[in-house]
């Protein structure tokens, strides 16, 4: 039994912002492999499905990016998943838009929902790492720059990139993450 998260902020005006990368991966594995509907439970929307055989909980914290972590315990305390059945989708600056990498472990790297999640589980569970790109500057450039949309170029690569999760995520379910990172690395060369 798996929890993957998806991390972004609700309501509309966060709709398709950099920071809702998480959302949107989320939402296209909901599609992709028919999960049933969202409920509103554990702070969040969560739903559940399967991949490949693999019963799957999807859920979209609705806490806001910096208590994600109260949202992602209670679900995984709930039905009793461990960290290394954890998997979290989410944006990241220090990637260039386009590019997508996958790590079991390791830092926060400044996300705050991530530092959210490792002071409420661990950092020892499963991350995609979507890039969003950096912007120049530190500081109130960064906060506009996750929370601002996608240009009309890095929207087409983010939605590539999460069909690519859509296809490849059993990998990581059935084989680990040495195995789905590997499945990464080849497909982003193609």
């Amino acid at each position: 039994m798996f929890l993957i998260v998806g991390l972004g902020n609700p309501g509309a005006e966060y709709d398709k912002t950099r920071h809702n990368a998480g959302f949107m991966a989320a939402d296209a594995l909901h599609a992709c492999y028919r999960f049933a509907p969202y409920k509103s439970k554990f702070d969040g929307l969560i739903a559940e499905g399967q991949i490949n055989g693999e019963k799957v909980f999807l859920l979209k914290p609705q806490t806001y990016m910096n208590l994600s972590g109260n949202s992602v315990v209670k679900a995984a305390n709930f039905y009793k998943i461990l960290p290394q059945n954890i998997v979290v989708i989410h944006d990241d600056l220090d990637l260039p838009a386009g590019k997508i990498k996958a790590k079991t472990g390791g830092g926060a790297g400044g996300h705050n929902g991530l530092k959210s999640i490792d002071a409420a589980i661990t950092p020892d569970y499963h991350r995609i790492r979507l890039g969003v790109g950096h912007p120049q500057g530190a500081g109130e450039a960064v906060v506009n720059h996750v929370l601002s949309r996608f240009s009309k170029s890095d929207f087409e690569l983010i939605e590539q990139n999460i069909d690519l999760i859509c296809e490849t995520l059993p990998v990581l379910l059935k084989e680990g993450m040495a195995s789905y990172s590997n499945k990464l690395g080849m497909a982003a060369k193609k």
